[in-house]
């Protein structure tokens, strides 16, 4: 695999995506570092804060944009004004469970970015919508499905606000197997439309419910959002099991390290529905 988690510690977390070393910070690393600090200032690219905002420093000229195989996927790799590099190396774990409930399903990805989730559904068989209200992220999924050799896969790109796709979805009778949806806190469609994690997510898992169709496989949420345990997503899809049977599962999305003491970095937190074992 092209990506590796080097080291942590110091709340910053050293990365490879490919043959380019990465420093960016992360708040959940408040241990000691176990390589030595030449490993670290070595780095390719380092995200440094600066008050509120940030910037990237090179230690060598890097190109805009290259390309890493990763969980089977070919992703185009970015270095953005706001730390991201286009994947979430974490979400792999989810992109395993999602693929054998996948096959021959029809499948709706909310706050899709850009697409691991769902080119992983649509590697393992599934016709996939994929939403998100950046138009910029919708783009760069689609060149990576391209990459990844996916271009003619049943994907439906979609640049529009969560909320008002699955207002009218429900209107015009949709019906999803497998429902796959990353919140973030805060954020804006491309109309100006406001979401609040606070306000919105139990209105959103309600239609949600209501887009399932008769024999729906899973639903799985990721979740970033600081104060939420995985224990809340879980009592989410509390009403989907007692509808539908099956079982829910959560915990806490994480990293390891390669380095000699191999720990791991705890990245966000999912909770996961399925109608049964595949």
């Amino acid at each position: 695999m092209d990506y590796e988690l080097l080291d942590t510690g110091g709340e910053e977390k050293l990365e490879r995506y490919g043959g380019v070393i990465v420093r960016r910070p992360d708040p959940q690393a408040l241990w000691e570092r176990s390589l030595p600090s030449e490993k670290w200032e070595a780095a390719d690219a380092t995200f440094l804060r600066r008050g509120e905002k940030g910037g990237w420093t090179f230690g060598k000229q890097l190109p805009s944009a290259w390309p890493i195989e990763f969980g089977g996927l070919t992703f185009e790799i970015r270095l953005t004004s706001f730390k991201h590099t286009g994947i979430f190396p974490e979400q792999l774990a989810n992109w395993e469970w999602v693929a054998p409930h996948a096959k021959g399903a029809t499948v709706l990805n909310l706050f899709g970015y850009t697409g691991g989730a769902s080119l992983a559904a649509a590697k393992a068989g599934a016709s996939v919508t994929h939403i998100d209200a950046s138009k910029s992220a919708v783009e760069w999924a689609r060149k990576n499905a391209e990459l990844s050799n996916l271009s003619s896969a049943p994907i439906r790109w979609i640049v529009e606000d969560t909320m008002k796709f699955v207002d009218r979805d429900l209107k015009r009778g949709a019906k999803y197997d497998g429902i796959i949806l990353d919140p973030p806190s805060f954020g804006h469609g491309p109309d100006g439309e406001l979401w609040k994690i606070e306000e919105d997510l139990v209105p959103l898992m309600q239609k949600c419910r209501e887009l399932l169709s008769d024999k729906p496989r899973f639903v799985v949420m990721n979740g970033y959002a600081a104060g939420y345990s995985h224990l809340a997503f879980e009592h989410l899809l509390g009403p989907v099991q007692k509808f539908h049977g099956g079982s829910v599962e959560g915990g806490e999305l994480t990293l390891q390290e390669t380095g000699p003491l191999m720990r791991l970095l705890p990245c966000g937190i999912y909770a996961r529905w399925s109608s049964s074992t595949p």
